[in-house]
């Protein structure tokens, strides 16, 4: 019997791929001996929904919005096909297919998907997958992650036809202001920590326009693939591009500091399965070494990213607290639920700290600071 899963019709892909990729189909002198497609919802994702498809000539990859999904500028499908693609033989990305508008025919999944090959590898979501490679080739691992964001950042977007794929001007003022909505949207209870983070955020806006790339936006270790042996694994492909954008790319590095050093706080808080709550383990150097490496690669000083990781604590404050919001009124679905909202406070705390040695504008700390640092 055809498995199928949720929000994808194997049918109407199978008759797709026939018509419009007939290399893809599988090979065999008698196709009707062939096993027929398949497709397997791949755990794990926060939004778009992603499938592995077996049985073409190849393994695929299939990603859509997520169901029920009404707005199509948050979950832009042609988006994320078209960093990808522009950006294959620059960073590791898997290979694109292509892009299809189904809104209409409905033949698919209803809306706009995409296709791309599948990668192999692995995601290391949980500390225990650690435990698979050894410590030299964790080290070694981290250093490539921060290489392969320097790599990304220094990417000339107009010379992958990237150009107008965002508005770097203003750009952190605008990311802000979005999820200062986000925040206000989601209010259901006092966060005066929180509230004093997004204050002081807002007066001490570091100035984007000296440096400009392309923003991957959620950039950590449990986005990407990691394959090779255990003395020496290797980045094989960056994921789940659509928060990408054109704009200020320590972002990005706040963000991987953020998410570096999260399992402190999820232990504080009594929170478990935290996305990228991953580092701890033998092998993982300290986030600052991953700054030194990626400034190396990126031929840059180390940069002070101070209110970058206040941001990125914020950004997820906020994002939890969505989810708290969701909880309380009976709009989740499945554990763990119950307790993400007690990470929210931990996060507001851990941003302030972190702004507690930046000066206004961004300045650099005075020397002998350490809050403020990598």
């Amino acid at each position: 019997m055809t498995h199928e899963p949720p929000g994808l019709d194997v049918a109407g892909l199978a008759a797709w791929l026939e018509r419009e990729h007939p290399e893809l189909t599988a090979p065999g002198p008698d196709p009707a001996s062939a096993p027929g497609l398949t497709a397997t919802l791949i755990p794990g994702g926060r939004s778009n929904l992603t499938y592995r498809v077996d049985g073409a000539a190849r393994p695929l990859v299939l990603r859509r919005p997520p169901l029920g999904h009404v707005l199509t500028t948050a979950h832009d499908m042609r988006r994320e096909h078209r960093v990808i693609t522009a950006l294959a033989g620059t960073v590791p990305v898997p290979g694109t297919v292509a892009v299809v508008d189904d809104t209409e025919a409905g033949e698919v999944t209803g809306t706009v998907f995409f296709v791309m090959e599948h990668v192999d590898g692995a995601v290391l979501s949980r500390p225990e997958h650690n435990a698979a490679w050894t410590p030299a080739g964790l080290r070694a691992l981290s250093v490539e992650l921060a290489e392969v964001l320097a790599d990304l950042h220094a990417t000339d977007p107009a010379a992958v036809g990237l150009a107008d794929f965002g508005r770097p001007a203003g750009y952190l003022g605008r990311q802000l202001k979005t999820w200062r909505r986000q925040y206000d949207a989601s209010r259901s209870r006092p966060q005066p920590l929180l509230d004093t983070l997004q204050e002081r955020l807002g007066g001490a806006v570091p100035d984007d326009g000296a440096r400009t790339g392309i923003v991957h936006g959620d950039y950590r270790l449990d986005n990407v693939l990691v394959a090779g042996l255990p003395e020496a694994p290797h980045v094989a492909a960056v994921l789940d591009w659509e928060m990408a954008t054109l704009g200020d790319p320590l972002v990005d590095l706040g963000m991987l500091g953020m998410y570096w050093d999260i399992h402190d706080l999820t232990r504080e808080a009594g929170v478990v399965g935290v996305a990228g709550a991953i580092v701890p383990g033998a092998g993982y150097p300290d986030f600052a070494e991953v700054a030194d490496a990626y400034a190396a690669r990126a031929s840059i000083a180390v940069p002070d990213l101070a209110w970058y990781r206040a941001f990125a604590c914020y950004k997820l404050a906020v994002i939890l607290e969505g989810i708290h919001y969701r909880y309380t009124g009976g709009q989740t679905v499945g554990a763990g639920f119950d307790t993400i909202g007690a990470l929210v406070e931990p996060l507001a705390r851990e941003g302030l700290a972190r702004l507690g040695g930046a000066a206004p504008g961004g300045a650099t700390p005075a020397s002998g600071t350490t809050t403020g640092g990598a």
